[in-house]
């Protein structure tokens, strides 16, 4: 469905994606369309290499939160010396490969130096994702960025997309800034939950069909998302993460009619 009605670019994303490796492989065999695949990086193996290296829509962008210390607390000890050797593996095998870096208050300046995107420049990476952390459950609101964080990545995205002309640098949700508002519910993309769920994006988990039961285009027409697209909540300003993340209580209720 995804090749007939032309998207061309779906994100694998998890938990972890590449535990199915039967899915891997079924988007392997769909070259026209692009995977992104954001993994913690602990499954490659040279298996999973020789599949990367044979079929280049499948791009492995892995999940790195900054040096060894920062990237182990949070994935896990071990985690990142993992990721470094990955990488220099794909060098070596001239795999594109790309980064993820979830950014807080804390880690922001230091994933912004010029150090530190040297280094995933050395080890060839050609994709970065800055993704704003979410405190999906209330906790942690004091890694949440604000406004001064996300004015200081807009305006060092930039420089580093001029710097690094053999990169390319991406925010989220930052660059909806230039969209004139959220891409979400079906306006430039959607989620599919890990049941079929058809969701407006990962931070907004809330469905009302099911892409296993109806095709992609009855998706995309369903209720919560007409809604959303029709009722300006995509286009407002927002505090958070994300502008459906500041608006569940409006997306709720949305939901339930």
């Amino acid at each position: 469905q995804a090749r007939d009605i032309g998207i061309s670019f779906i994100v694998l994303a998890g938990g972890e994606p590449m535990i199915r490796e039967d899915v891997i492989i079924k988007a392997s065999n769909y070259p026209e369309i692009l995977f992104p695949i954001f993994t913690n990086g602990t499954l490659l193996d040279e298996d999973y290499f020789k599949l990367l290296d044979n079929n280049r829509n499948l791009v492995p962008i892995l999940s790195i939160e900054g040096g060894e210390d920062v990237t182990d607390s949070r994935r896990g000890k071990g985690v990142y010396s993992q990721l470094i050797e990955s990488m220099n593996l794909m060098n070596k095998k001239n795999i594109i490969f790309g980064a993820s870096l979830t950014f807080t208050k804390e880690n922001l300046a230091t994933l912004l130096s010029r150090d530190y995107i040297d280094e995933l420049h050395d080890l060839g990476c050609k994709v970065v994702f800055f993704i704003e952390y979410v405190p999906m459950n209330g906790q942690r609101m004091d890694l949440a960025p604000g406004d001064s964080e996300r004015d200081l990545l807009f305006k060092e995205i930039d420089r580093l997309r001029n710097e690094y002309e053999d990169m390319l640098f991406m925010s989220f949700p930052g660059d909806e800034k230039t969209s004139e508002g959220c891409l979400a519910a079906g306006r430039g993309f959607f989620h599919i939950n890990s049941h079929g769920g058809a969701e407006p994006c990962p931070a907004s988990p809330y469905s009302d069909i099911n892409v296993g039961e109806t095709s992609i285009l009855e998706a995309l027409d369903c209720n919560l998302f007409r809604s959303l697209r029709d009722g300006g909540i995509l286009m407002d300003e927002h505090e958070g993460g994300c502008v459906l993340f500041e608006h569940k209580e409006d997306v709720e209720r949305i939901l339930k009619g």
